[in-house]
């Protein structure tokens, strides 16, 4: 698929040499060709409100490098930092999070950050009208699913739902349209026999048998009412696509709703699309429905990642690897 949709790009790209380019590949072009010397070392405190192109350059290539810089967005916020911290831990470089020349001269690769994608009729299939806010509406529904295609694409390429929309205005998103995305790498392969995390800066990190960092997430770890566990525990197993089981007499309460209730899996499930199971009761490491407020929000206890992460932690733990939280 991708080397067809490469086609389909270079040809979009003559066509723009001899007549007018749309507004789509202007900022597929300004993205792909953005330099990351442009990037300040250190995070500005009056940061752009508007997408930089070189910001998802970035972040594109931090998610390829397996230092995950969370929802790709195009802002300089404390995940990109986090996941610049991470690159160079990985590399085994100072992790300071600055984006200097050596940082930027291992990360840069010569494969567009954006390309076109065409919507497949499997993309607009199984999607929901609506997902009330209500856990009681939520437990009456048959599936916790996508409610547009736009939501599953932007999700399938770890953008944020306005940036995936910004790229193409003009979209409407239906079945055999090219639409323009981040094309991220594949996941990570490997074992993790450990994973870490770290409370206090807002990260899971996964570890090889021998010691060596595998990957590092962004997350959001417990809150000052509902703290994460201490000490070390282990996995027990993982599901996907989970029923979640509200009990307010063992979790928090959710509107006005006092009794158990049992809501269905999927993607806009409240833990996801995975959990991983932990040997503290009810406590795990699981997706989210909304990857955009990922190390911004508190969670009730868990430790919460992007769907797409935690699938791709998931694919790496067996039962049995240990996970340590840390201050």
């Amino acid at each position: 698929m991708i080397m067809k949709n490469m086609t389909f790009f270079a040809a979009s790209l003559a066509f723009g040499l001899c007549g007018t380019v749309s507004a789509q590949e202007l900022q597929a072009e300004a993205i792909n060709n953005a330099s990351l010397a442009s990037i300040p070392s250190e995070r500005p405190s009056n940061a752009s409100p508007r997408p930089e192109p070189a910001i998802v350059r970035l972040q594109v290539l931090l998610d390829r490098a397996g230092s995950s810089p969370g929802v790709i967005d195009g802002h300089y916020g404390e995940n990109v930092t986090k996941a610049v911290a991470g690159f160079e831990a990985m590399q085994g470089l100072s992790a300071d999070g600055k984006l200097d020349p050596e940082v930027i001269g291992r990360l840069s690769d010569d494969v567009a950050a954006i390309q076109p994608y065409v919507i497949s009729e499997a993309d607009a299939k199984g999607l929901v009208d609506s997902i009330p806010e209500d856990y009681s509406e939520q437990a009456k529904m048959e599936h916790l699913g996508y409610t547009s295609v736009a939501e599953r694409l932007s999700e399938r390429f770890h953008m944020d739902i306005d940036l995936f929309k910004d790229l193409n205005p003009d979209s409407a998103f239906a079945v055999g349209e090219t639409v323009w995305v981040a094309m991220p790498g594949a996941p990570k392969l490997g074992t993790a026999e450990r994973i870490e995390a770290r409370k206090q800066t807002g990260q899971v990190l996964a570890f090889t048998e021998d010691g060596s960092l595998l990957s590092i997430y962004p997350a959001t770890i417990g809150s000052e009412e509902s703290p994460s566990p201490s000490g070390t525990h282990k996995v027990k197993g993982v599901a996907r696509m989970p029923p979640y089981i509200y009990n307010p007499d063992v979790n928090f309460q959710q509107g006005d709703n006092r009794e158990r209730l049992t809501l269905p899996g999927g993607p806009n499930n409240p833990v996801g699309s995975v959990w991983i199971d932990l040997s503290k009761p009810t406590y795990g490491i699981h997706g989210a429905p909304e990857p955009s407020l990922i190390g911004k929000s508190e969670s009730h206890g868990c430790v919460r990642l992007t769907n797409w992460d935690a699938g791709e932690l998931a694919a790496m733990v067996k039962p049995g690897a240990t996970v340590e939280f840390t201050d």
